[in-house]
């Protein structure tokens, strides 16, 4: 009698704790929680496998929370050796729909209507960059 309910505590306890651990999972905050109303619109990445991966983004924002946009670059992958940049352009303004690798990563007509850049380099270093090309 005793050793069923030693068994049955420890069966609550188990499932009580599988329960937390499953709700932690799946409650976890991602860019939809963000309030700037992040929406994707390109993403570039290359196909080089064995060297730096390089990640691209054209992203629109309702608002330019600032701290927002660096935890949504955050969010993003990034890859050891590689290199992650989100430009940020405001809704409703022209953005690039084709990017590409390198240092310059789209037409430069959409460079008045960016209103910041997140990078994180190789080293993992995040930096944003607020109106890069004024």
């Amino acid at each position: 009698m005793r050793n069923r309910k030693v068994n049955l505590v420890l069966a609550i306890a188990v499932f009580i704790l599988v329960a937390w651990m499953l709700k932690g999972t799946f409650t976890q905050p991602g860019a939809d929680n963000l309030k700037a109303g992040f929406k994707e619109i390109a993403h570039y990445r290359n196909e080089n496998n064995t060297g730096p991966i390089q990640h691209v983004y054209s992203v629109t924002v309702k608002d330019s929370l600032w701290s927002e946009m660096e935890i949504f670059g955050n969010f993003k992958p990034h890859h050891k050796g590689g290199n992650t940049k989100v430009y940020y352009f405001m809704e409703g303004s022209p953005a690039p729909v084709n990017l590409g690798a390198g240092s310059v990563n789209f037409n430069s007509r959409f460079n008045p209507y960016c209103i910041a850049i997140y990078e994180k380099s190789a080293m993992g270093d995040a930096s944003l960059i607020r109106h890069p090309f004024k």
